[in-house]
């Protein structure tokens, strides 16, 4: 079984420059959990923070109930995967897998025995006599995440680890990875700024922004139930519009109202509403909505995607399931009503969430 590790109001700064400040997380034994967030949010400095790699200011991090802090890289017995894979190109894939192994002076034949364990685990016990320069990207990402956990670390940490990777590859690989880490059982500390990558592979996610984490949750409660405008925004699409708020209902400004009953009570008078593009129903113009214009569409088999224009000409994408009907023709005016009871709604101010928590 895996460990935890707890993070405890920690920083990191550079001279003057203070990239962390008071950060605090907890990470369960066994689980796969995503640091995401945009590039200089922090990320991959606190994951260097949990390696060794970078030093801390101030805060402690504890491993099982221990303090790291002050425990060199090479005593903390975590395993890195690296965004560029740095697999050793003078040996082959056997050699790569079984260096961690020889540097903790396990004989000969063990490391190789488990190695040849791991390599088939991984699935690249067919290319053990290969030098890298013979391997693909992805096989060479399995090689060294075969060389992270052949040293059955406490910890696996990943670093961007499939940014190198063409589209298909990193479907395919995030996959892999999934798979192996439910059955190693390992905790695991995944650093992506790809929000779709960190929906699918993790337990939970911790989404940071400057150096905060904004949200930690599942990925299904972070996309559905966004704590500020900053995670709705950046987890998947949102469209967001101006309403003011009077009793549980929202008032859009033109005519339509729709009642919220997942509001808060107290909610103050102007919100921003977040829809995701699958959270409108469209209707006739002139019907009871928001008046909107198609501006164009695009078919996806299983959906239909319309990109609609406001009158203050702010911009839309609406998703509606396809079916036999046909496609609504460009420049068509269209009424636009909300799913009440799945759209996000921020305090206009704050910009955190006046969603009520547990629905």
């Amino acid at each position: 079984m895996g460990v935890s590790i707890e993070i405890n109001n920690v920083t990191k700064a550079y001279g003057k420059t203070i990239v962390i400040q008071g950060l605090s997380a907890q990470i369960r034994p066994g689980e796969f959990f995503t640091l995401l967030g945009p590039s200089g949010c922090g990320k991959t400095t606190l994951l260097r923070m949990i390696i060794g790699f970078n030093t801390i200011e101030g805060g402690e991090i504890l491993v099982d109930g221990k303090v790291v802090n002050q425990i060199p890289t090479n005593r903390r017995n975590m395993g890195m995967v690296f965004q560029n894979y740095a697999v050793f190109p003078h040996m082959n894939v056997r050699d790569n897998v079984a260096y961690g192994l020889k540097n903790r002076r396990i004989p000969k034949q063990e490391r190789y025995r488990r190695a040849e364990e791991i390599m088939k685990l991984v699935k690249i016990d067919q290319y053990a006599d290969r030098m890298p320069a013979q391997l693909s990207g992805g096989q060479q990402q399995r090689v060294a995440l075969a060389r992270a956990i052949v040293i059955e670390p406490e910890v696996l940490l990943m670093d961007e680890p499939l940014s190198n990777l063409d589209a298909k590859l990193r479907v395919e690989m995030r996959n892999v990875i999934k798979r192996i880490q439910r059955q190693v059982g390992i905790t695991t500390v995944y650093v992506t700024h790809d929000q779709e990558e960190a929906l699918a592979i993790s337990d939970r996610i911790a989404v940071m922004h400057g150096g905060v984490i904004q949200q930690i949750g599942t990925p299904k409660h972070i996309y559905q139930r966004p704590a500020n405008e900053f995670v709705s925004g950046f987890i998947g699409l949102s469209n967001f519009l101006d309403a003011k708020h009077e009793g549980g209902v929202l008032d859009f400004g033109c005519g339509y109202r729709a009642e919220v009953p997942t509001l808060v009570d107290g909610a103050p008078e102007k919100v921003r509403v977040a829809v995701r593009p699958e959270e409108f129903t469209i209707h006739s113009g002139g019907e009871a909505g928001i008046p909107a214009v198609v501006k164009s569409s695009v078919f996806l088999g299983m959906t239909l995607h319309y990109f609609m224009a406001l009158k203050d000409g702010q911009e839309l994408e609406v998703v509606v399931p396809s079916d036999l009907s046909d496609v609504i023709p460009d420049e068509t005016e269209v009424a636009l009503r909300v799913v009440a009871e799945k759209v996000n709604v921020f305090d206009a101010s704050t910009h955190r969430t006046l969603i009520r928590e547990g629905v």
